[in-house]
């Protein structure tokens, strides 16, 4: 009796384990019971989390005063006061470096040719101005010859870049990142992002999403198919594969480097979670570090400045010693400690451009949600065929600058813009046109000199004479044979130095004092220009959850 009891509990065991077994194959299945329909599905692709690109470091979100008028000597008032918030987002831990830049240059260089006449603008309109280190009564040489190049400022930022200029770089930082990702999980031959590239034949992001056999100019031998070639099945029968291509459902994309808007800039700099306690800031932070002083009260390091900046006329440095801050003009990345989200040089080394078009106010009352003026919505132009067009060798965009430098802005193999249209926006609430930078902020409607009940024709006036912003137009032409014609407005009548073409660059340099260390600090310079003061960090959004961490109170 004892025996077939022990049989028949053996026997109950076995099932079990085998019931469990089975259990455990159903849940490592790539096909699960969808909640919508009850259909099997792939499930390989869901709820897969971002990851953190290349040189990012994560930055939670969260909300924030942004701007303040403590110790506004200025008095200009540009940045009163405003309660936003903003969406979690990655950015660069150090600003773009000379090193990392020169890697975009030699790229440019290999695959577009200087020395070719249809390339030629594409590297030097790319390459930075080396001649901002120049000063009428000043030797500075050294810098103007090496300071990009030679390696001892290798991990140095890169300054002598305008602001279009550092677009471009985070688009192609974009595509190249992209490109070695597929590669790495077998959608892109393996080296042929340097073997195979040339400017026929390139890599885009936005390309590949759309059209993945467009890609490398159509070479289907460098896009590869994971599963392309046809399987038979258990039956016998030939089972084609499917979704052979990298999608954005495949969450192995990252999505675009670019520049930070000024709002999640400040929320960077700023960093006042480092001293919030519970959900209230213990007082605003007047620095990107804790304290009212620019050098550490901490014992091992008491008295170390925090931030390389101009100190008084003729000191950017302080007196050589143990109390000097390390640098008399740009300092290696890295070298001072990072804020309370890790990130370096928010005060100090270079000021950074930011995304946003500069105007005196944040209207936080159109918006106090990830903040941005500059908004400028675009689709991928169509065809003749009915697909979307891609950019080639003959109809490359080029920007001539006021300067009269051409800068390259769509590179073959890349999709096509133009802007949205009334298809897009026909009874939309959320916005009405294309370009959004003079919303409720420089249009015709916000100008003081606006008059409601006037006539078309007067309106019209009002337009081209009486906007808010009305500052110099420089044009730069080229005249039958080709000579470059600039000329430069004498106009008396400019009332300001502000219009559409003017960013906001953030926190204080090298050559700035103290005052300008403060994050919410915010000043403007025209986009096609640049300085030895001026360099950029690049972003990225944050896709998914706003953190991954389980929050719990700190006492």
């Amino acid at each position: 009796m004892k025996v077939n009891k022990l049989k028949t509990f053996t026997l109950m065991l076995s099932v079990i384990m085998i019931a469990g077994f089975t259990s455990c194959s159903k849940k490592s299945s790539s096909k699960s019971a969808s909640r919508a329909t009850g259909w099997n599905v792939d499930k390989s692709n869901a709820a897969k989390k971002q990851v953190a690109g290349p040189g990012l470091v994560f930055v939670e979100g969260g909300t924030f005063t942004m701007g303040k008028v403590q110790d506004d000597v200025m008095h200009d008032w540009n940045n009163t006061p405003t309660q936003q918030h903003v969406q979690s987002f990655y950015m660069d831990e150090t600003e773009v470096t000379n090193f990392m830049y020169l890697e975009y240059l030699d790229w440019l260089k290999s695959v577009f040719p200087p020395t070719e006449e249809n390339y030629k603008h594409i590297y030097e309109g790319a390459s930075p101005d080396t001649l901002v280190w120049r000063n009428r009564l000043g030797y500075n040489e050294t810098m103007t010859n090496n300071y990009l190049r030679h390696p001892a400022y290798a991990n140095y930022p890169v300054v002598g870049v305008n602001w279009i200029q550092a677009v471009e770089f985070s688009k192609w930082r974009t595509d190249r990142v992209n490109e070695a990702i597929l590669e790495k999980n077998g959608y892109v031959k393996k080296n042929a992002k340097s073997n195979d590239v040339t400017a026929e034949s390139s890599f885009s992001t936005e390309t590949y999403l759309i059209a993945p056999t467009q890609t490398y100019g159509g070479n289907e031998e460098i896009v590869l198919a994971k599963g392309k070639k046809p399987k038979a099945g258990k039956d016998g029968k030939v089972v084609e594969a499917k979704n052979v291509y990298a999608q954005r459902s495949s969450g192995i994309l990252l999505p675009e480097y670019r520049l930070p808007t000024e709002a999640e800039w400040e929320y960077a700099a700023a960093a006042d979670v480092g001293q919030r306690e519970y959900n209230i800031y213990k007082g605003q932070k007047k620095y990107p570090w804790s304290g009212s002083y620019t050098r550490s009260g901490k014992r091992q390091t008491r008295g170390d400045q925090l931030a390389n900046f101009k100190q008084g006329n003729g000191d950017y440095g302080g007196i050589a010693g143990w109390s000097d801050d390390g640098a008399d003009i740009t300092n290696e990345v890295k070298k001072y400690p990072a804020n309370d989200f890790g990130l370096y040089d928010m005060a100090g080394n270079v000021a950074e451009w930011v995304a946003d078009v500069y105007r005196p106010i944040i209207d936080n009352e159109a918006n106090d949600f990830n903040y941005f003026r500059g908004n400028q919505y675009t689709k991928n132009k169509i065809g003749k065929d009915g697909k979307a067009e891609i950019v080639t060798l003959e109809n490359m965009s080029r920007d001539t600058l006021s300067n009269g430098k051409v800068i390259v802005r769509s590179f073959p193999g890349q999709l096509a813009q133009v802007p949205v249209d009334e298809q897009e926006t026909y009874l939309r609430q959320n916005f009405d046109k294309s370009d959004n930078i003079n919303y409720r902020d420089g249009d015709k409607q916000s100008s003081k000199y606006y008059d409601f009940g006037s006539s078309e024709d007067d309106t019209e006036k009002q337009k081209e004479e009486m906007i808010m912003y009305n500052s110099p137009i420089h044009n730069v032409s080229t005249d039958s044979l080709g000579k470059m014609v600039r000329k430069y407005d004498k106009s008396s009548k400019r009332t300001t130095l502000i219009n559409d073409e003017v960013r906001v660059y953030k926190g204080g340099s090298w050559r700035d004092r103290a005052y300008w260390l403060d994050p919410a600090q915010r000043r403007y310079f025209p986009q096609d220009m640049a300085t030895d003061y001026i360099g950029f960090r690049c972003a990225m959004s944050r896709v998914g959850p706003k953190s991954d961490k389980r929050k719990s109170p700190r006492n």
